[in-house]
């Protein structure tokens, strides 16, 4: 029997509690494999001296800096422990390779879909996130959270609210829905789910989570309401609708 395996998620102030998309992204992977798993929430200004605690591996900031970053798996089934979304999912696959998020031989082929999406998609309309997500988080997290994430993209980010959306707008409904639209199908492997559909999910999550209402209406308005309809499946897909 597998015994259960533990994932570091951060906490808020929603209901429900996960709203993070990094931490999602294993999180969904773990329920649609049907691993089991219990979550360990830490309050972002916690991290760095929780991660420390249970021997994490740190990454480097742009200024050479060493951050702690989180989700985090604990494995007590092999003793691994794990940083990083990505690094979490390969992981799992190999550990556990029933209902895979890697299908016919496409890892590499995502992890470069990965790094596209983030690059061309969220980065250039972060700030605005940003600030809707110091508003579910404690104002002691708050603060530690504007003074970290303000090493890689300076202050103020509210600045450019009309343009962050502009961009994410065009993101969605030309860039992102011509990857879909390569294959026939409602995955972006056409007929195929892998983890390209959980990395988009995710952190359409991100949005519905910390977005205002009308922010959110009208992201599930582009290209005929595809994108919350995508969310809804990929939900289903990995048993957390």
């Amino acid at each position: 029997m597998t015994q259960t395996l533990v994932l570091y998620d951060i906490v808020s102030n929603l209901p429900g509690i996960s709203w993070s998309p990094n931490p999602a992204k294993p999180r969904f992977v773990l329920s649609y494999k049907g691993l089991p798993f219990v979550t360990v929430w830490v309050e972002y200004k916690d991290i760095s001296t929780a991660m420390q605690a249970i021997g994490a591996k740190p990454d480097k900031r742009l200024d050479g800096t060493d951050v702690y970053p989180i989700p985090v798996l604990s494995d007590p089934n092999t003793g691994a422990l794990i940083t990083d979304s990505l690094e979490i999912t390969s992981y799992l696959e190999k550990t556990y390779p029933e209902k895979p998020v890697f299908p016919n031989n496409s890892e590499s082929a995502i992890r470069e879909f990965n790094s596209a999406h983030l690059d061309q998609i969220i980065t250039p309309s972060i700030k605005s996130i940003w600030v809707r997500s110091t508003e579910i988080m404690s104002p002691s997290s708050v603060k530690f959270f504007t003074k970290a994430r303000s090493i890689d993209i300076a202050l103020p980010w509210d600045e450019s609210y009309d343009e962050d959306w502009a961009l994410l707008e065009k993101g969605y409904k030309n860039t992102v829905y011509k990857w879909y639209q390569k294959t026939e199908g409602k995955w972006f492997m056409g007929d195929t789910f892998s983890y390209a559909d959980i990395v988009v999910a995710c952190y359409l999550l991100w949005f519905k989570r910390v977005v205002r209402e009308d922010e959110w209406a009208r992201i599930s308005s582009w290209n005929g309401g595809k994108w919350a309809q995508l969310l809804a499946d990929v939900e289903k897909k990995c048993n957390l609708a």
